[in-house]
């Protein structure tokens, strides 16, 4: 059968079913996702007007599954549920946003109960952004043509413009290059940002050049903390930005440029606030009629709640006046793809839209997004971690592969950021011949001083894998023991140290073990970041060569190209050097730094 556009946007919804129902089986199947015993310490009228209820947990609970902005739904026995979002949550007091009109009567009643549910509203809305696609001709073209579908045309050369003057004069080559395409008129632009290339500082002076030629901008990415780190630099920089999304997610340095941090001691807020405080009297004065009570009561309450509404309906039409100012105003508009569809970005006209760690963005994801302006910029490194899916079955059918895969597959010219500024030359090297072709160069400011790169081999220790303590993931004693003897007998510092595993088990056990200060973390949460000093603790050792997940080699990309200065790798060469690309990194390690045995950490 051949291959359509029907067909492609029919796999992609199927994906999301599949995506739906992984989740579903995860949250019926496994414990910790109901909360207890909930008491309420504050209520009042929140973001878009929805109810708001602080909460504290009387006694220590397993809330380890709870997240901020998850969806959860808040009941009493015997009481339909309401659904709603946990906003934010420490594990002991949290704020949760009730999608209902007013509170529910029962909510004091005591027995308050909180379940975590799956996310179907985001899924909800991914797929209402793919069916949207046909029925718009250019949507439709541009489909098409990230999906192979049509043929692209070549690039017209003298389109770039051929003089540029440069806001930051020290952008390298392939970085000018890069911002010549970015405000060339192409109508899609992909950006390919290895590890360390500046790829942030190329599109914040793309961003720069297209605002300071009166366009205006949207610009997004797959998480909130990828939407700031570029907002952040923006907003250095000078740009009228407004930050959009759940201001539970959004980095407090961000806030004061969202639209309620905008308007936060000003006129308006005070209008609002003496609104709501109106609302709230003629609320409590309804709440007093009970259950049971007669038809005049009844008539009452109903007059009393009728004013409530008027007024909320008040608050509604003088929140959209503002942030409709706000929008005017900014010369970009920040926010990842679903903050910016809750924040009806769409009402506004765009003209460029910028999608940053687009290697991290699924195709429906990226389709929520590339309404919203006329041309696109995809920055990223489809090299470095993919999409995070739940179902095996989805990722194969392609979901895992990101917008930036697609279009780069499908014949979109790539412009390369060529140069590193993060790591030493012999940290670098193995990556550069392995992922991008022996094209990816180092500074000349940064040359080898010493040993910058050293595994650390376990085989024949005994040191062999586990299961962690849900089954789910993997650690290894032996190995997180000599993690810390590593660290103690190079003496590195904490600040200046991260320990990165690509297990949760491990992390969650050798977290406690580090000097205070020191972090551990998987090495999917620490993609985007650097330190000083890296020590990856590969955890697999087995005698049948098993490596699961570590055939990902582009995890192991992020894993080592993290460092600045020292790179200590920890792991079984018996079980990993079977396989060729680590059999390469070893031969790397033994060319250009230092292949140590854990036999030289044994204590006499």
């Amino acid at each position: 059968m051949a291959t359509t556009a029907e067909n492609i946007l029919r796999n992609l919804l199927d994906c999301l079913d599949l995506e739906d129902a992984e989740q579903r089986v995860r949250y019926a199947s496994e414990p910790g996702y109901l909360l207890k015993g909930l008491r309420i310490t504050r209520r009042g009228m929140g973001y878009l007007d929805y109810p708001e209820v602080s909460f504290r947990l009387p006694f220590p609970a397993d809330a380890s599954l709870f997240r901020d902005s998850m969806p959860v739904e808040c009941f009493c026995a015997g009481e339909a549920p309401v659904k709603g979002q946990l906003v934010e949550f420490d594990g002991r007091q949290g704020l949760l946003r009730l999608f209902t009109p007013d509170f529910p009567e029962w909510l004091e009643e005591g027995g308050l109960q909180l379940r975590a549910m799956p996310d179907t509203r985001t899924t909800g809305l991914l797929k209402a952004a793919l069916q949207r696609i046909p029925a718009d001709r250019r949507l439709a073209r541009l489909f098409d043509r990230i999906h192979g579908l049509e043929a692209l045309q070549a690039a017209v050369a003298d389109s770039l413009p051929t003089a540029h003057t440069f806001l930051n004069p020290t952008l390298n080559a392939s970085q000018q290059m890069a911002v010549h395409a970015i405000c060339s008129d192409q109508e899609l632009v992909v950006i390919h940002g290895p590890p360390g290339t500046g790829k942030t500082t190329t599109l914040i002076e793309g961003i720069r050049q297209l605002a300071a030629a009166g366009q205006k901008l949207i610009v997004t990415a797959p998480s909130n903390a990828a939407v700031d780190h570029l907002a952040r630099g923006l907003l250095e920089r000078g740009l009228r930005l407004l930050r959009v999304g759940n201001t539970g997610r959004i980095d407090p340095a961000v806030f004061p440029h969202t639209p309620e941090g905008r308007q936060a001691g000003g006129r308006e807020q005070k209008e609002l606030k003496d609104l709501r405080i109106r609302a709230e009297q003629f609320r409590r004065m309804a709440m007093k009629y009970k259950r049971s009570f007669g038809k005049a009561e009844r008539e009452q309450r109903d007059l009393l709640f009728k004013e409530v509404r008027t007024i909320r309906e008040e608050i509604r039409r003088l929140q959209d006046y503002q942030e409709e100012r706000l929008f005017q105003e900014a010369q970009v508009v920040a926010g990842t793809p679903v903050g910016l569809l809750d924040a009806r970005a769409d009402r506004y006209v765009f003209d460029t839209l910028v999608i940053d760690e687009a290697g991290q963005c699924t195709s429906p994801f990226a389709w929520c997004a590339l309404p919203l302006a006329g041309r696109a910029i995809l920055a990223g490194d489809p090299l470095q971690l993919p999409p995070t899916v739940l179902s095996k079955k989805a990722a194969a059918l392609g979901l895992a592969r990101s917008i930036l895969e697609s279009a780069i597959e499908n014949g979109y010219s790539c412009t390369l950021l060529d140069t590193q500024y993060r790591m030493k030359p012999s940290i670098a090297a193995f990556s550069s011949q392995q992922f991008y072709g022996g094209k990816l160069k180092t500074s000349e400011q940064l040359q080898d001083t010493g040993v910058h790169i050293t595994f650390i081999d376990t085989a024949g220790a005994g040191f062999e894998e586990q299961r962690g303590p849900e089954g789910n993931s993997l650690w290894n004693e032996g190995e997180a023991g000599l993690v810390l003897q590593l660290i103690n007998a190079e003496g590195l510092l904490p600040f200046e140290t991260v320990v990165v595993t690509p297990y949760s088990a491990q992390a969650e056990a050798l977290g406690p073990m580090l000097p205070e200060g020191m972090r551990c973390s998987t090495i999917d949460s620490f993609q985007g970041q650097e330190m000083r000093h890296v020590v990856v603790s590969l955890v697999r050792s087995n005698i049948e060569g098993e490596i699961g997940f570590l055939k990902d080699y582009r995890r192991m990309n992020v894993a080592l190209t993290r460092a600045k200065d020292a790179l200590f790798v920890v792991g079984d060469s018996a079980t990993v050097g079977a396989d060729a690309f680590y059999a390469a990194f070893l031969s790397h390690v033994e060319a250009q730094g230092h292949y140590r045995t854990s036999w030289e950490f044994v204590k006499d």
